[in-house]
């Protein structure tokens, strides 16, 4: 086969890879927000808060421990790989086995007994510490199943990594209710004993948590299933690979830790923002005179309704990342930077094709769908304010997201680092200055969080600039897709305003959602956003032309 059919296949490849693990990321983010919508109603906005300040110091350890082991295994084994050396690959996996059971362990142990310090001093939460501890001996277990899937997506292997994330979710969402229900009954029996009715909401939340302990646990023995399954035929693999340098476990775990480093650096400054801004948030509305039962709302608000949300669209970002590494690392390896360009180019195409409408869409109909989703009692105008001011951070989130990832895939581990650590200064920088000087209260949470991803994707497109000689296709990636979706958000919101006068909010916001991606879809094939190339590939596409050309669409 040509290097140029090669090329293709690698291409067609990485994106049936990347869209497999986007399409059941989807899956697993719907998951999460459908059984997100009865815990909301058992836990409420101050449940919320505890839940997701205990989930916000557990996502920060778990990218210390063991977060970017996918990412750094399937790395290590595409270089190897693509160099036939199979040998290797596998010492790669073994040896990150044994580092995950060892840190994982050991900050396991150490969330434990340090939680009351965490959520009691850094996020000015103390009743959080209940769904920390439960959280704990899930970092143990992530660990061990990240290296699995690191395995997997090595050999640019994607599936087994999408099954477990839906399988993780599903389990996730019927413990996290059912235990959520139990716990907060055990809670309310307590505060009519000690007289705080925070108590409630803090155990709900700690029997929520656990649905993430079961829900990992059941991911890692599927995955441990599935690599028995392929072991016989790794093993023939094994056995005829001839390679004569076979390197020692040092070796290894020298690279290992050098690869990891930098992306754990890089992932830690980029994720804690959020930590830092919830104890930045906490401490200065308490200043300002807010008890704790009304900033832990308004946070409850931000954290479990719009983020939420908008980690829908943020999950196709975030499932390109997996898939754009190996693939990226293996064209650097045989120098071939056209194929290169063509990744970047058509994964961030992709992703704004997929976060621009879903953001503009959230902003045109924010409160019917927090309405519909949650049912809220109070607190509807500020739901619909934040979706409203966050839908540009949707956008920039996503591009930066997966522009990190591809400088990681291009062997550029330490400009993330950099450029993460920038942003995170001005960050922080930013919303003192919103919440103290302008009184912004949420809304600086906001602004100071699209600033930060903007940084980060001006420095990140500058850096991969240097690497390549690479320039975005402007017209398709961004214009078509913006101008799309204004249409849509007006279109969709009109068809809302319409339904609305006779139809009740639920109806009213499902219609005007289909009708949002009908026009977005019309959109994209009438400014010739999309190729009948580019259609022919999905599922039934070969129809949807036929179609379209009868309509005048597409010619």
């Amino acid at each position: 086969m040509s290097n140029k059919g090669k090329a293709s296949k690698s291409s067609r490849n990485f994106l049936v890879q990347g869209t497999i693990l986007t399409v059941a990321s989807i899956i697993a983010k719907v998951i999460g927000l459908v059984y997100r919508i009865p815990l909301t109603n058992i836990l409420g906005d101050q449940g919320n808060s505890y839940y997701s300040t205990a989930n916000e110091i557990y996502s920060i350890i778990l990218m210390i421990s063991s977060f970017s082991l996918p990412l750094a295994v399937s790395k290590l084994m595409s270089e190897r790989l693509h160099r036939g050396e199979v040998k290797n690959a596998n010492r790669v996996f073994l040896c990150a086995v044994r580092f995950a059971v060892v840190v994982g362990a050991l900050l396991s142990l150490l969330t434990y007994a340090f939680a009351g310090l965490l959520t009691k001093y850094v996020m000015n939460f103390e009743l959080a510490k209940h769904g920390l501890r439960v959280l704990a001996p899930a970092i143990f277990v992530f660990a061990i199943a990240g290296t699995f899937r690191g395995f997997f997506q090595g050999l640019s292997n994607m599936v087994p990594t999408a099954v477990s994330q839906v399988i993780e979710q599903l389990v996730n969402a019927v413990i996290s209710i059912v235990c959520a229900a139990i716990m907060y009954s055990y809670g309310l029996s307590l505060a009519k004993e000690q007289g705080n009715d925070l108590l409630a909401p803090a155990w709900g939340a700690a029997g929520a948590t656990f649905g993430t302990v079961a829900s990992v646990t059941v991911a890692l023995i599927f995955m441990m299933i599935v690599y028995t399954m392929y072991r016989r035929r790794w093993a023939r693999q094994i056995r005829s690979d001839h390679t004569g340098r076979v390197e020692s476990s040092s070796q290894i775990y020298h690279a290992l830790i050098i690869t990891i480093l930098p992306i754990v650096l890089s992932t830690l400054v980029y994720n804690i923002s959020n930590v830092l801004d919830q104890g930045i948030f906490n401490a200065i509305l308490k200043g300002q005179g807010y008890t704790e039962e009304q900033y832990a709302t308004i946070w409850g608000i931000y954290s479990g309704k719009f983020r939420v949300l908008m980690n829908v669209p943020l999950s196709v970002a975030s499932c390109l990342g997996p898939a754009v590494v190996p693939s990226l690392t293996a064209a650097v390896a045989r120098r071939n930077k056209k194929e290169a360009v063509s990744k970047v180019s058509s994964s961030i195409r992709y992703t704004m094709l997929l976060t621009i409408p879903c953001a503009l869409g959230m902003a045109a109909l924010g409160g019917p769908i927090i309405e519909m989703l949650f049912h809220p009692t109070s607190g509807l105008p500020l739901s619909a304010g934040i979706m409203q001011a966050g839908a540009l951070m949707i956008i920039l989130y996503g591009l930066s997201t997966l522009t990190t990832a591809v400088l990681q895939g291009l062997g550029r581990l330490r400009d993330p680092l950099i450029h993460n650590a920038i942003a995170l200064v001005l960050h922080i920088i930013c919303l003192f200055v919103l919440l103290r000087h302008f009184n912004l209260n949420i809304y600086a949470v906001i602004y100071a969080n699209i600033f930060f991803a903007l940084i980060v994707c001006v420095l990140n497109a500058l850096s991969i600039r240097r690497c390549l000689p690479y320039r975005q296709e402007l017209y398709k990636t961004f214009i078509v897709p913006t101008l799309a979706s204004v249409i849509m958000a007006f279109g969709a919101y009109a068809v809302y305003s319409l339904f609305h006068l006779f139809a009740g909010n639920t109806a009213s916001t499902v219609i005007a959602i289909a009708a949002g991606v009908l026009i977005y879809g019309i959109g994209l094939v009438s400014f010739r956003g999309v190729s009948s190339d580019e259609i022919a590939r999905l599922p039934k596409g070969k129809l949807m032309i036929k179609m379209l050309r009868r309509l005048g669409l597409l010619r």
